[in-house]
């Protein structure tokens, strides 16, 4: 249970209750955080284009051909349970696996 919280009077400057403790002026910040420099390439069109033609060129790599091949059968827990393991994030797992969805059903259409 937690401890009942003191009324002090006005003006009073020792502080009491839950936030005791040293009083502090909050740290303003005059300019706002830029971006980082990292980031600025995902909003790029010529950097999309370059990233499109080395998957072009380059073709997938063995765990997404893994992961091809479980889609294929329908495996698609399998699949994700598989890139999670790859990719170490769970959000990440499940656009690389859409993106690897899409990368089958656009085969699939140039085939026919």
């Amino acid at each position: 249970m937690a401890p009942p919280v003191r009324k002090l009077p006005e003006g009073y400057e020792l502080a009491a209750g839950y936030h005791h403790g040293h009083k502090v002026t909050k740290h303003t910040v005059e300019k706002p955080f830029k971006t980082r420099p990292s980031r600025l390439s995902s909003r790029n069109k010529h950097a999309k284009f370059v990233r499109d033609l080395i998957r072009e060129v380059s073709g997938l790599q063995p765990y997404e051909k893994r992961v091809i091949e479980l889609l294929k059968i329908g495996k698609d827990k399998r699949a994700l349970k598989f890139i999670k393991r790859r990719l170490g994030n769970h959000s990440r797992s499940k656009k690389k696996r859409d993106e690897l969805q899409n990368y089958l059903q656009a085969s699939k259409r140039t085939k026919v």
